[in-house]
């Protein structure tokens, strides 16, 4: 081999070499270019998540004191209702009387009926509690 010809070789792997360098250049921008997409991507997340954790806080303290809200509005409605169910009950054994013995040994059937009108006034005062009850509770959730 000659001078020109060895002159001549290197020349092309030199060229070669050059080519192969400039096209690593070009992937290792390419890479850095993805990098940087994929770095703002990470902080595009990280700031979702930071919001999204508030996000979840902030609704755990809300449900906490809904909650709680919740709680001490049905405490007050059972005070109520036991009162109202005290004041009742306080109210029919005050007022029942006993049934009395006619001479041939029956009860008088006034006192049955007594009896009879006391109990459906009972239902009716429970049911008008249930209804106080459930509008108490519509007016909570508006």
């Amino acid at each position: 081999m000659t001078n020109t010809q060895t002159i001549q070789k290197l020349n092309e792997a030199l060229n070669t070499l050059i080519k192969a360098y400039e096209e690593l250049q070009n992937d290792n921008t390419n890479l850095k270019v993805r990098i940087n997409e994929l770095e703002d991507e990470v902080l595009d997340l990280e700031s979702t998540k930071e919001d999204l954790e508030y996000n979840v806080k902030e609704f755990k303290t809300n449900t906490e004191a809904d909650n709680s809200n919740i709680n001490s509005m049905l405490g007050k409605i059972e005070g109520l209702l036991n009162n109202k169910v005290n004041s009742t009950n306080s109210n029919s054994n005050n007022s029942s009387e006993k049934p009395q013995n006619n001479s041939n040994g029956s009860f008088n059937s006034q006192s049955d009926i007594k009896v009879e009108e006391q109990k459906k006034e009972d239902e009716n005062s429970n049911k008008i509690d249930l209804n106080r009850m459930a509008s108490l509770l519509n007016g909570f959730n508006n």
